[in-house]
């Protein structure tokens, strides 16, 4: 079967065709116009950067030693499924994701030790006042839910994180434009310049984390970040001493497209931030490498609270070591209302005023 090939054009994408009157390729949508030398140069670069490549070693963590293994075991809820990792002597007497009873099944088994760990540096009182500080300012929250809320239960708990490290040697072509107006006594003119603009580095990442239950929100999870690892110390179960620790049910390997993820859109940002001022900067094509990528297991420390609201259960994190806090809150209707109200009339009356001085 032929194939067909269409050149396009680098500023907009649309189809160029060979003008015979100016010997050049032209674009028939935004009129840039190219030497025919130029644009195989630029398609022979397309080519050569090529597509993203990924490898990963994610041996991560380790097997429990015995006498570890013989004072942990999983507290499994009958609810939600949610299992969690405690000493043997833990109560535990309600399921820190739905607030339902968990009952004791068995010691750890099949589970990985983790390689490091970030011990609690807040307490218990740290995390009721960084949930009372929540509230505050929340001009939408129902007077109610902050006077005669109250928090059902306040769990400390280790959450699993996968976290991996890698090289990575990133490229990225971008269309940027820069426009320039000016008039005369007849017209107004504007020059939009395009600007076909290439970027490539090599970057190194470190503990790009991502938590490996996958009870616990993503979302979430991010939204209390950063923890600091230069904090974490090698696993030992003393630390978990009073506390919960999750057990992960997502495993390295399904969490590599969450850290390639991320580690795209960083790479991207830095690659950006090298890039002056433009009006428009459009990404056109890009490309990742990854080598050397491993990952490690540990454990992060979050308070979980639970709290009820109409029967309907809200859940509140707190990130342990620095106090971040994140959760849903409720909002009242009527105040709702009242303020979409309040908006759309300034919206009029700004907009009244602009007319009456343009006519």
């Amino acid at each position: 079967m032929a194939q067909i090939r269409e050149y396009k054009c680098p500023s907009c994408g649309g189809v160029l065709h060979f003008d015979s009157t100016i010997q050049k390729m032209r674009c028939e949508y935004c009129g840039t116009e190219l030497e025919v030398e130029a644009l195989e140069e630029y398609n022979e670069q397309l080519n050569e950067e090529g597509a993203d490549s990924f490898s990963w070693d994610v041996g991560s963590g380790n097997d429990w030693a015995a006498d570890e293994n013989s004072n942990m075991r999983t507290y499994v809820c009958q609810s939600c499924g949610g299992e969690i990792m405690a000493e043997e002597s833990t109560a535990a007497t309600s399921c820190p994701f739905c607030g339902s009873p968990v009952v004791l099944m068995e010691q750890v088994t099949g589970a990985l030790r983790p390689d490091f760990v970030i011990p609690f540096k807040l307490d218990k009182e740290a995390a009721k006042e960084a949930y009372r500080n929540h509230l505050k300012g929340k001009i939408l929250l129902p007077k109610q839910f902050k006077d005669e809320n109250h928090i059902d239960e306040i769990k400390g708990m280790y959450v699993p994180f996968w976290l991996f490290d890698a090289k990575a040697d990133a490229m990225a072509r971008y269309q940027g434009t820069r426009t320039a107006v000016w008039q005369d006594r007849d017209y107004v003119y504007t020059r939009t310049s395009y600007y076909s603009i290439f970027r490539n580095g090599q970057m190194q990442f470190e503990h790009v984390p991502a938590d490996g239950s996958s009870r616990m929100a993503d979302d979430m999870m991010e939204a209390i970040e950063p923890f600091n690892f230069d904090e974490a110390v090698d696993f030992n179960t003393a630390y978990l001493s009073g506390y919960l620790a999750d057990r992960y049910d997502v495993s390295a390997e399904e969490s590599i497209g969450r850290a390639n993820a991320r580690i795209r859109e960083s790479a991207d940002n830095l690659l950006r931030g090298t890039i002056g001022p433009y009006q428009t900067l459009t990404k056109v094509n890009s490309s990742i490498r990854i080598s050397e990528g491993h990952s490690s297991y540990a454990l992060y420390p979050v308070w979980m609270l639970n709290s009820t609201w109409h029967d309907k259960p809200y859940v509140f994190c707190m990130n342990g070591q620095t106090g971040k806090m994140v959760g849903d809150l409720p909002a009242d209707t009527k105040k709702l209302w009242m303020w979409r109200g309040i908006l759309s009339v300034l919206c009029f009356i700004i907009l009244y005023i602009i007319a009456w001085m343009l006519f």
